[in-house]
């Protein structure tokens, strides 16, 4: 949900690091499942393996495509992500190579028509990749020990750097040959952590440092009394619920590793008391099959990476430990138990928050840092209150609040205020020029604010017994269109028109090009995205 913990504020964190190896995929069938009647521009719902044919047309043509949208000889493309829409339209996410080394910075959608004609292309950055050599003047035993440095200034401890990558840095300025290094060890709340840094290979200058893993019939804590998916297991029966893609809880009994799978003779778990060790692997076992639910019967999206696979949830975390995180590297949840190990961090809106970095991961992926890193963040808030208010809980409504059921702030509060996220004392309302220096989870405030004006509008408003009072940077009217719409043009601008580099700038023309996509250039919801925007002072 936000990183970075202290006693008085908290922030749930994820990691945002690119997801290793091939996407994969299951199932034998093919085609697109069946879809109702709507936009030609709204994406269609892929069986996994018809996902997989076209990532594999893709990867066959990759090749012509370079050609098609004029790179150089140096450059190839490597497939990451497709999406398809109901007019034919694929958008292809691709990473890019240049003379074997990756380019950070260097991912692109290619955006093709049914017919196979190439309709335009989202580039991360607009700079030519080329560099005058390939040979690095600074040593690799150096770039460590910059490294180490970097992780030392951040405080990590058992602090342990891995080989350094030779890399092409372009996700800023002017393309330069580079190392990308990566430190493990842990952070001073006791997160994991996973330090990324980028190293200019002729200066030794540190250009990017990013962590990775930020401070993010049972019956449940927060949402009473619930069903949940549970197998036969070699001891009664085990927390896998394999109509969503096997997905396992288990149990890190207030320690750290892989933990013990959660076990029960009867079929009926935890008691809803947070003393109750099982009553947390229920609502994290809870949070993520409605977070997966959402994602499949609203968007079309089956498991976190739209490969049918499911992740792993890992409950009490530490002792007393008060965040939560999301790790790509083992495509598994955590979540830590709060302060006295009596809130565990585990609520649906928690939950679908951290899991929804594991989308955008996979997608849109927008670097953890400046605007794009806000952009990530406020994405997980948006698809948090989305699920929330999908799931449709008595015990835990959906609302424009994030974090309002574990009181990570002490006083009853919510972590997060959608309608005016000012209201916590420092994220922001509104855009300004210096919103790239503000720390992610208060710079998603402009976002989180944008969508709740495109939902519900400015001024006062009573939803679910909660008042809101929504205000816009000029004073302007804004009419909202209703979360349902609003939802589906962030899900589609995430997934065909967002990329590692997006500012909130790229982030308006992306919502816009989505809008259009599902609605029309001159529909009443591409002008409400617009007007929303404006109310945020993103022009």
């Amino acid at each position: 949900m936000t990183p970075h913990i202290s006693r008085k504020r908290s922030m749930l964190a994820i990691s945002t690091a690119v997801a290793a190896g091939a996407l994969l995929a299951a199932g034998l069938t093919t085609g697109a499942s069946a879809q109702p009647a709507g936009p030609s521009g709204a994406p269609v719902a892929l069986s996994s393996t018809a996902r997989a044919g076209l990532l594999q047309d893709a990867n066959a043509d990759k090749a012509a495509t370079a050609g098609k949208i004029g790179l150089g000889a140096k450059e190839k493309l490597v497939v990451r992500d497709v999406v398809k829409d109901a007019n034919g339209t694929t958008h292809t996410r691709y990473e890019r190579t240049y003379e074997g080394l990756p380019v950070l910075g260097g991912d692109l959608v290619v955006h093709t028509a049914k017919s196979g004609k190439v309709k335009s292309v989202t580039k991360a950055t607009k700079a030519t990749v080329k560099v005058a050599s390939t040979d690095a003047k600074l040593g690799k035993s150096s770039v460590v020990k910059s490294a180490e440095s970097t992780a030392a200034k951040a405080k990590t401890t058992k602090a342990d750097a891995q080989s350094p990558r030779k890399v092409i840095w372009a996700a800023e300025g002017k393309p330069v040959l580079a190392f990308e290094t990566v430190v493990t060890g842990m952070q001073k709340d006791g997160t994991p952590s996973r330090l990324r840094v980028v190293t200019d290979a002729a200066t030794g200058k540190k250009l990017f440092e990013k962590q990775e893993i930020e401070n993010a019939t049972g019956n449940s804590q927060y949402s009473g009394k619930v069903e949940i998916g549970s197998k036969k297991g070699s001891n009664g029966f085990d927390l896998t619920d394999d109509s969503r893609g096997g997905h396992s809880t288990f149990n890190l009994e207030n320690g750290e590793g892989e933990g013990k799978i959660f076990t029960d003779d009867d079929d009926t778990w935890g008691n809803g008391k947070p003393d109750d060790a099982q009553t947390a692997g229920v609502d994290a076992a809870y949070g993520a099959q409605v977070t997966w639910d959402y994602y499949k019967n609203v968007h079309g999206r089956e498991g976190i990476k739209g490969d049918g696979k499911g992740a792993t949830s890992r409950v009490h975390y530490g002792d007393s430990y008060v965040n939560a995180f999301w790790d790509d590297s083992c495509f598994c949840m955590t979540y830590g138990d709060g302060e006295g190990n009596k809130k565990p961090l585990t609520s649906i809106d928690v939950a679908a928050h951290e899991m929804s970095h594991g989308v955008t991961s996979a997608t849109g992926n927008m670097e953890y840092s400046g605007e794009s890193g806000g952009l990530n963040e406020a994405t997980s808030d948006i698809f948090g209150s989305s699920v929330e208010f999908n799931a449709k809980s008595p015990e835990d409504i959906g609302d424009y609040l994030i974090g309002e059921e574990i009181d990570i702030n002490g006083d009853g509060s919510p972590l997060r205020y959608m309608d005016k996220p000012s209201k916590d004392g420092q994220s922001l309302d509104n855009w300004s020029a210096d919103a790239g220096n503000v720390d992610v989870h208060y710079s998603s405030g402009i976002a989180n604010h944008f969508f709740y004006l495109l939902s519900e509008g400015s001024g006062a408003k009573e939803i679910n017994g909660v008042k809101y009072d929504s205000p816009t940077a000029d004073g302007s009217k804004v009419e909202g269109i209703g979360r349902d719409k609003a939802e589906k043009i962030w899900f589609k601008a995430l997934t065909s028109y967002f990329t590692t580099t997006t500012d909130y700038k790229a982030a308006r023309e992306g919502t816009l090009k989505a809008a259009t996509d599902l609605y029309g250039a001159d529909s009443a919801e591409a002008k409400a995205v617009g007007a929303a925007w404006t109310g945020v002072a993103v022009k």
